[in-house]
């Protein structure tokens, strides 16, 4: 597989899997997102995936396991975005930004879009021992951590107000995106929020 370049991880897209496991794996991540975890049993799953419930079983224990690896995955596609952007612009830790707030616009104004996996796990399983929240918890708390660190970076003169401000940004990207249908969404204005942010907090 050839190596994808920064603004391609951005865009996120991804090949469709073969091997059974895969699409068991694949239409999971996918009635996931679409659907919501809960909503979602593991007959439809191997229903979609074209495989029976011992093929899903002996890749993962339960659903609950599966939930926990989907997130996992999705997780690690996170930080390659992330990741892409600060390659981007290299020893500027504003334009990073930036550049990262610039794809998560770019990738919410889609109509099939429903914000993130992780956040959206937060919300559905309450119990903070569920296997799906304690990843998606642990995330976020990383999310935060990385934030506050790129406004230590960035020279701000309050790096935890920042780094928790953008925290939030990312959040409404998240949730608001969801809840607004068209081109009018309010997440086209996150761009123009961290600027103002950077600009407050920054000092050129």
């Amino acid at each position: 597989m050839s190596k994808r370049t920064p603004e391609e991880i951005l865009a996120g897209p991804y090949a469709p899997a073969t091997r059974a496991a895969d699409r068991i794996f694949d239409t999971a991540r996918e009635l996931f997102y679409r659907e919501g975890i809960r909503a979602v049993g593991v007959d439809e799953i191997v229903t979609r995936a074209g495989v029976t419930k011992p093929s899903l079983y002996r890749s993962y224990k339960s659903k609950d396991e599966l939930v926990a690896a989907v997130l996992r995955e999705v997780e690690t596609g996170f930080w390659d975005r992330f990741e892409a952007a600060e390659a981007l612009h290299p020893e500027d830790p504003k334009a990073q930004m930036v550049a990262y707030f610039q794809g998560l616009a770019d990738r919410s104004g889609g109509d099939d879009y429903r914000g993130c996996n992780l956040s959206n796990a937060v919300v559905e399983y309450p119990d903070r021992q569920h296997a799906g929240r304690q990843v998606a918890q642990v995330h976020k708390q990383q999310l935060r951590d990385r934030l506050r660190a790129k406004a230590v970076e960035m020279g701000a003169s309050d790096p935890q107000v920042v780094g928790d401000a953008m925290m939030l940004l990312v959040e409404g990207v998240f949730t608001s995106s969801q809840m607004f249908d068209g081109d009018d969404k309010p997440a086209k204005a996150v761009v123009g929020a961290v600027k103002a942010l950077i600009a407050a907090y920054c000092p050129a």
